[in-house]
């Protein structure tokens, strides 16, 4: 989508129906910079059993996944947990071994890990915003990720 170094913003979210459960992920890619700017991309997608926190994981990891080379980039995600995590927790739980202060494993380190390699070539400011609170790019991604969940019902995928 966007030519080398253009400037992109990423909104995403996750969502399950229960937890865990079937879950959906959304996310909305904005080309900021050059003669396309304004041009934007919707992703989404479902898994059958799964968590909140792996789908908002996902919705960042599939949109990155999506980026043909390295831009600089804005994330706004609704997740505490994703902000910071990458933002702050990852490297301590490198320095630690992949463990928590408490010498507990990372839950979700296959995830983690993914997002901090494809984050890798990008210049990335992480940014959270509130979910549920009428920012329309949230609410648009939140969409998105629930049209994951139906696709998977649609599909004969779990409830």
């Amino acid at each position: 989508m966007p030519d080398s170094m253009d400037e992109v913003e990423i909104f995403t979210d996750g969502a399950c129906s229960g937890n865990p459960g079937p879950g959906g992920w959304g996310a909305i890619l904005r080309l900021v910079s050059g003669d396309r700017a304004g041009l934007e991309k919707e992703l989404w997608g479902g898994v059958p059993d799964t968590t909140n926190n792996r789908m908002e994981l996902a919705a960042v990891i599939e949109a990155l996944r999506s980026l043909k080379r390295p831009v600089s980039l804005r994330v706004y995600t609704d997740s505490q947990y994703v902000q910071k995590g990458i933002s702050e927790w990852v490297p301590n739980w490198k320095r630690r071994g992949w463990q928590t202060a408490d010498r507990k494993p990372v839950k979700n380190k296959d995830l983690w890990q993914e997002l901090e390699r494809l984050a890798a070539p990008h210049q990335i400011e992480w940014r959270w915003v509130r979910g549920h609170s009428g920012h329309a790019e949230n609410e648009r991604a939140d969409a998105l990720a629930r049209r994951g969940i139906a696709s998977l019902r649609a599909a004969g995928g779990n409830a």
